[in-house]
């Protein structure tokens, strides 16, 4: 079951001349493409019922944004143990045992009749959720060089983007078909689906028999790790972890934001509800799509100019960052689609941003310690999502506009991009 990076002195494989490059490693792709659609149509089917469930069980802004808070809390946690569980047990067995927990976390939404009991799911969800990413970018770091991990990092996370798109035009139906209560069990049961058939293909590139001696080769082509896992007390004394976790400390909490408010805000604003928030919705995360694979195909394109790993992500996640920007004066839009476009570009920048962001500890840290890297700054930004919560709760019962929270949405990504800067000036491999 382990999944550790071979040691210094295995011998690699030595590829015929001109032998055929295999292509098996985007089947991963495709597969964590696919669980992360899952992941984010069970995350934000709540925001779509926002209206009917605060109508039944008479929610006020601050019970939904309490909603969001536990969620994170339990993220936030989970989040951390899953980024030293996969570094441990691997890749395989770690995000198959988060997706288990979540999708069951997804269904038990169905059994709730109060508050506390979309609480308790909400907390289970948090716990599964918070395996996928350090899952994901361990399997990334595993199966990727560092020249072609950036792109593909963006195209399995835009998984999360297509999930985004599928659930404003699936629960929506759903819901005016057969209630809310079967939005969560249908959904939860589609997604099980994905479970067996994650343990039956995913290996490591070593242990797989449809990976070729060339495209062995080429995932190992990156100057091999040490072995042996790396602790904590290690990590946290390295500048680079935070860079990575401010990082994500300043930018997770927007993306939660979108997830978790975009609807309600076209629906004030607006006037959209459950029959009309579809293509809004799904616009806005169709350009996210574009700013994830386009944000993760720059720099890596970068680099295949001769560009350093430091000039071509930090040039990119600069770009995304300025992109951003508009996004302050979105909640002043003369229509609905004029917002839709700010909204959507500043979407595209953040899962820009954010696929750069996520290939920084693959980028400077040894195999053995990305999933633990990924847990702290996972942590951290989903702690930085729960003080969002509560001030967007806050100000929206008290003020009633969107505007202070865009105004922070705009902001964040450059300062994020001068903290990391700062910490990690040069983007150098760490010496642990």
């Amino acid at each position: 079951m382990s999944t550790t990076t071979p040691a210094a002195d295995t011998p690699r494989p030595a590829a015929p001349p001109q032998a055929r490059l295999g292509r098996y490693r985007w089947v991963v792709v495709a597969l964590l493409f696919t669980a992360m659609v899952f992941n984010y149509v069970d995350r934000q089917t709540i925001s779509f019922l926002k209206g009917d469930l605060s109508r039944e069980f008479g929610w006020d802004e601050t019970n939904y944004a309490d909603l969001v808070f536990w969620f994170q809390a339990t993220y936030a946690v989970s989040y951390l143990a899953f980024g030293r569980i996969v570094d441990r047990i691997g890749a395989r067995w770690g995000f198959g045992i988060a997706y288990l927990i979540w999708q069951a976390a997804h269904l038990s939404h169905a059994l709730a009749h109060s508050l506390g009991g979309f609480i308790g799911a909400r907390l289970a969800l948090g716990v599964g959720e918070g395996g996928a990413f350090p899952g994901g970018i361990k399997a990334m770091a595993q199966w990727f060089p560092k020249k072609e991990r950036a792109f593909a990092t963006g195209l399995f996370n835009a998984g999360t983007n297509i999930g985004a798109i599928v659930t404003p035009l699936v629960i929506p139906m759903v819901t005016l078909a057969w209630g809310w209560r079967a939005a969560f069990l249908l959904t939860g049961a589609v997604g099980l689906l994905w479970l067996p058939v994650w343990f039956l293909v995913y290996r490591t590139p070593r242990e797989h028999k449809r990976v070729s001696a060339a495209e062995l080769a080429h995932i190992e082509s990156d100057p091999a790790d040490p072995a042996g896992n790396v602790p904590w007390s290690v990590l946290l004394r390295k500048r680079e972890t935070w860079a990575y976790a401010i990082g994500k400390f300043l930018i997770d909490p927007i993306w939660w934001m979108w997830l978790f408010w975009l609807p309600d805000f076209f629906g004030k604003r607006y006037g959209l509800d459950l029959k009309t928030f579809g293509p809004p919705v799904v616009a806005v995360y169709l350009l996210s799509d574009v700013g994830s694979i386009g944000g993760g195909w720059l720099s890596s394109r970068f680099i295949k100019m001769g560009w350093t790993i430091n000039r071509s992500r930090k040039t990119t996640m600069l770009i995304c960052a300025v992109l951003a920007l508009p996004v302050a004066f979105a909640a002043h839009a003369s229509s609905l689609w004029l917002a839709v476009g700010i909204i959507g570009i500043a979407t595209a920048a953040h899962q820009g941003f954010s696929a750069n962001l996520y290939t920084l500890p693959g980028d400077v840290f040894p195999r053995s310690a990305v999933g633990s890297v990924v847990g702290i700054g996972g942590m951290i930004g989903a702690m930085g999502g729960m003080v969002m919560a509560k001030y967007a709760g806050y100000v929206l019962d008290k003020i009633g506009v969107y505007t202070p929270i865009f105004v922070v949405a705009a902001s964040v990504y450059l300062l994020a991009l001068l903290a990391i800067h700062l910490l990690s000036p040069r983007l150098e491999p760490v010496t642990l």
